[in-house]
This record gives structure tokens, sequence and C-alpha cells, in this order.
């Protein structure tokens, strides 16, 4: 199984969806969950250091020369049952993008991907349209829905980051988008400390766990 968490627009809270959902999937696991970083946030979001000396992005850059092994040598513990394979430093050539989609396909664990914003073709596309559950990360705002309807993927269903004074619910998001809202998630001071302090492995909020709990 494969989960690819991804945004029309920055700051939707796509990765702090994609590693609670990827905490949640570990604890039904019994060998845990692989958490794949395309955006690069991954770390901060965990509260681990960002030192990976490779990443996804070697592992595309190498070809077909990479080891069969090569992305699991990759694989960074983070906390709760969760292994990350951290983004790189360089860029993410898409040449060998199906061949990643692949092989996550065949990961006996469950496969969570942060794939950031996806604004046109590439490897976070790649991702999201080959992937068991595309989801999309948004707030309920005119911008991230327009931009949500021109992205190059079409989600199967949307978490919807909710925080006061928006005039949209959930119904006018489905109508927008005609895919339905999964989940919706408070902005509250309890996930911001959470993320801020780096302890969403040993301590994830509870209002996210039950928000996320069906999706994941």
């Amino acid at each position: 199984m494969v989960v690819c968490c991804w945004s029309a627009k920055g700051g939707a809270g796509t990765t702090v969806v994609a590693s609670a959902l990827a905490l949640l999937l570990a604890r039904r696991s019994p060998d845990g969950a692989v958490l794949v970083d395309l955006a690069g946030d991954v770390p901060t979001a965990l509260g681990i250091a960002d030192d990976a000396a490779a990443g996804v992005s070697d592992w595309l850059a190498i070809g077909e020369h990479v080891p069969a092994d090569g992305l699991a040598r990759l694989e960074r513990p983070a906390g709760g049952s969760v292994a990350i394979v951290p983004r790189g430093r360089g860029s993410l050539a898409d040449a060998r993008a199906h061949a990643l989609a692949a092989l996550l396909a065949t990961d006996h664990r469950p496969v969570v991907v942060d794939a950031g914003v996806i604004d046109g073709p590439g490897v976070g596309a790649t991702l999201a349209s080959s992937a068991s559950t595309s989801l999309l990360v948004t707030r309920p705002c005119f911008l991230s829905l327009r931009r949500a309807l021109s992205a190059p993927v079409r989600p199967s269903g949307v978490v919807l980051v909710m925080e006061d004074g928006r005039a949209l619910a959930a119904a006018d998001v489905e109508g927008a988008l005609g895919v339905p809202v999964c989940a919706q998630v408070l902005v509250t001071p309890q996930v911001a400390r959470a993320v801020d302090a780096g302890i969403l492995p040993s301590r994830l909020p509870r209002s996210l766990e039950r928000e996320l709990r069906d999706v994941a």
C-alpha cells in the first residue's frame, strides 16, 4: 500500500499529515512503515537531524545501476517504528520516477510519500498518480482549490486542514474538486507545539490521531 500526500500550494500542512499517517500506519503493521520524503521537511517535523548523506535524489540519479537494495540502504529510523527515506541534496530527476513507484509498491510495509507541492510533471506527480491512495492536503481557500484543479494529478481524496475564519466548508471543497473529503484536520496549538518541539513520534496529538484514523 502506498499513500501519497501532496498539495497544490505551499504551507498546506502536507508534511505534518504525511508524518502523522506514517506513524499511525506503523502502529498497525508488525514491521512498521516507510515515509518517503520528497519535500525535504520530514526530519524537521519528526525532530531528527537532517544530516543524511544520501537520499531519493541520489537513488534517482544513479539510474539503472543502483543496487537492488539501494533504496533500503537509505532508510533511517525516525521513531514510532517509522523509517524515513530522506530527500537528498540534489534535484529529483524524473527519468526513473516510474521505477521508484514500482519499487515502493512492492514493499511489504505501508508506504507514505510526502510529495510536497505538485504543480507540474515530475517525480511527485508520478508517485501520486500511481499510489494506492492519492491525498490532496489543502486548506479551504479559493486559491488552493484553483491550483488543485489545474494540477497534473487527480486525487482520490482530500485531507482538509481547517482553521477559523474560512468561508468554505467541506461540502464546498467536494463540490469544487469532485472527490470526497476523507478527513478534516484542525489547526490547534497542541499540533503546532508537537511539531515545533519535534515530538510527533513520541507524542502524536490525540486530535491528529482521531482525525486521520479512518484515512490510515
